[in-house]
C-alpha cells in the first residue's frame, strides 16, 4: 500500500507530493496516521539547506511536529494501541522520516497520549515548542515559584509556550518583543516589553530594581543572548538559549557571577539517547492543556497539502499569526 508524501528534493526547491510505501513498524515503534504536522522555523531551514545540524540529505521527508492516531504497533510496544490518539516530536531531522506524510513510524518513546482538551491541530502545533521550552525553564534553570523571569521573543512559537510553562510554575513573567507582538505577549500571560523603544537597562530598573531577572530564557539568539547577559540577576541569576550558537563574550555574565546553558532540543532525535524523557515532558504538556493553562497561538488559516508552499513561506517570511500547522487528514 501506498501513501501520500512532501519529499524534500533539493536546497530551496519546493517540496515534491510524492506517493510512496507505507512504512512498516519495527520493534519499538508505532505506525502512526498523520492528521496534523506542525511547521516549525527549522523545517523552512532545512529546505533551504541552512541547517546542517539537522543532518537531513535530500530525498527526504520534512516535518518535525504531529498528531494523529495509532493505527499498529511493533514489537515490544505495550503502552500504545490500534486507535490511540498521540502527539509528538518525531522525525525530519537525520534518517527518521517527517510527518509530512499520511504515516509516519515513530519510536514510541517519543510520544505521548494526545490532550483531550485539544483538537489535532492543536496539539501538532505544541511539541518542539514545549520540549524546548521545558528544557530551558525545568531541566536547566530549576523554576522556582516567585522567579522573576524574562523571555525573549515571547510571541514566537517556543517564547509563547515558554510564558505559560513559567506561569503555570509561579513565576512573574516579563517578555520582549516587537511593537506588533505586544498584544500577543500579554494574551500569553506576560508583561510585555517593547524591545526596540526600551533599553536593556532600563527594563531591568524598571522591574527588577536593577537587579537584574532570575531567569533569562532566549529564543532569538545573536545580540539577544548578549543582551540576556546583562539582564540576569547578580550572583544568582541563569541564562538559558535555544540559539546560543555564535560567538559571544562571558564577560557580562562573569561580572554579574551568573551562570548560562543552552537547549538542543534536537539530540535525542539524532542520537538516539534519552528519547523517553521527550515522551514524559509531552505527558506534562498534555497535563497542562487538560488543566487549561496550556493554550497554543495558531495561525486560522487551513493549510493543506494543496497549498502547502504557503506554509511554508508564510513561516519563513514571518508573516504567520501563530503556529502553522498542515491538515493531513480529516480530524
Amino acid at each position: 500500500m501506498s501513501m501520500k508524501a512532501a519529499v524534500f528534493t533539493a536546497p530551496g526547491d519546493p517540496l515534491e507530493i510524492r506517493e510512496i510505501a507505507i512504512p512498516s513498524p519495527a520493534p519499538g515503534e508505532v505506525l502512526v496516521q498523520v492528521v496534523s504536522s506542525g511547521v516549525n522555523p527549522l523545517d523552512t531551514k532545512i529546505r533551504r539547506g541552512q541547517a546542517a545540524h539537522a543532518r537531513v540529505t535530500p530525498p527526504a521527508i520534512l516535518g518535525i511536529d504531529m498528531a494523529g492516531v495509532v493505527v499498529s504497533v511493533g514489537e515490544g510496544v505495550t503502552e500504545f494501541r490500534d486507535g490511540d490518539e498521540v502527539f509528538g516530536m518525531v522525525g525530519g531531522v537525520g534518517v527518521l522520516q517527517g510527518t509530512l506524510a499520511e504515516y509516519v513510524t515513530v519510536d514510541a518513546a517519543l510520544i505521548a497520549p494526545k490532550p483531550r482538551s485539544l483538537s489535532m491541530v492543536q496539539a501538532a502545533a505544541l511539541p518542539l515548542a514545549f520540549i524546548t521550552a521545558w528544557e530551558a525553564l525545568v531541566d536547566r534553570a530549576h523554576l522556582d515559584d516567585g522567579a522573576q523571569v524574562l523571555v525573549h521573543g515571547g510571541a514566537g512559537g517556543v517564547g509563547c509556550i515558554a510564558v505559560q510553562l513559567a506561569r503555570s510554575r509561579g513565576a512573574q513573567v516579563y517578555a520582549t518583543g516587537g511593537p506588533a507582538s505586544q498584544a500577543a505577549i500579554t494574551a500569553a500571560g506576560a508583561v510585555a516589553i517593547d524591545y526596540t523603544s526600551t533599553r536593556v537597562e532600563d527594563y531591568v530598573q524598571k522591574y527588577t530594581g536593577g537587579a537584574g531577572f532570575d531567569v533569562v530564557f532566549d529564543t532569538v539568539g545573536g545580540v539577544t543572548l548578549d543582551a540576556s547577559f546583562t539582564a540576569v540577576r547578580y550572583d544568582t541569576g541563569h541564562v538559558v538559549s535555544a540559539l546560543g550558537w555564535g560567538t559571544h563574550s562571558l564577560a557580562p555574565l562573569s561580572f554579574r557571577g551568573g551562570t548560562y546553558s543552552g537547549v538542543f532540543t534536537l539530540q535525542p532525535l539524532l542520537s538516539g539517547h534519552r528519547r523517553a524523557h521527550h515522551g514524559r515532558v509531552l505527558r506534562q504538556a498534555a497535563r497542562l492543556a487538560d488543566a487549561g493553562r496550556l493554550v497554543p497561538r495558531l495561525d486560522e488559516r487551513a493549510f493543506t497539502f494543496e497549498n502547502l508552499e504557503a506554509a511554508y513561506d508564510a513561516v519563513e517570511n514571518g508573516t504567520s499569526h501563530g503556529k502553522v500547522v498542515v491538515r493531513i487528514a480529516p480530524s
